[in-house]
């Protein structure tokens, strides 16, 4: 059987265009396959896992667990493989990555969230119970009996030297005063005056009978 020169040229451009074609597909799947992040979260562990990302410019990843970092801000360069282990946690957590590529204008950037539950057999810690305040109660003190009841021995006082001074005199308590009687317009020796005129009254009566009656005798 013989095959023309024409039928062998439309043979080798066919398997041309499937060559290319298959190369092309290949191709353009690659950039699909790539940039792609792979990263997991259990109850205790975060696993990290990224891939063919643009080498030779600052790609950085982080990973926080809520609000709180886990993982710094790291920069890597075409891959970077981590496995972080989760503090305990008595409620579920949100877990939380992000990925900043520098390369391609950043069009392969990620930032993700998922939650980490609970472990099985993981109680919560009790919550300590608040202190007691202690209430300590006053020590009664003995007071010690005056030598006499109801009198108060005084205390020396010091000096400002520290040598105790000599006691002061004790200053007699002032004695009621009896207050002036209103001046009346008669003084207190009045009744004496008058007892004397009184006397002399009596005397003078007594001296005119005895001469009137030594008269009478003599008439």
């Amino acid at each position: 059987m013989i095959i023309s020169r024409r039928s062998w040229r439309g043979a080798g451009a066919l398997v041309a265009a499937a060559v290319v074609g298959l190369t092309g597909g290949v191709i353009s799947a690659g950039p699909a396959m790539a940039h792609t992040p792979t990263w997991s979260v259990t109850c205790s562990e975060v696993t990290v896992d990224l891939k063919d990302y643009t080498s030779g410019v600052p790609n950085t990843v982080t990973v926080s667990v809520d609000g709180k970092d886990l993982l710094p801000t790291r920069t890597f360069d075409r891959e970077f493989h981590e496995k972080l282990t989760l503090p305990e946690h008595s409620a579920p957590v949100t877990v939380r990555l992000v990925v900043k590529d520098a390369g391609e204008g950043g069009k392969h950037s990620l930032d993700e969230t998922k939650t980490a539950e609970v472990c099985e057999g993981t109680t919560p810690s009790p919550t300590p119970p608040s202190p007691t305040p202690t209430v300590t109660e006053p020590t009664p003190t003995e007071s010690t009996p005056s030598e006499t009841p109801g009198t108060q021995t005084p205390e020396p006082s010091t000096t400002p030297s520290g040598q105790p001074s000599e006691s002061a005199p004790a200053v007699p308590a002032p004695s009621p005063t009896t207050p002036d009687l209103a001046e009346t317009g008669s003084s207190s020796a009045t009744p004496v005056i008058g007892a004397a005129a009184l006397a002399v009254l009596l005397a003078g009566g007594g001296i005119l009978w005895a001469v009137r009656k030594r008269r009478t005798s003599e008439n």
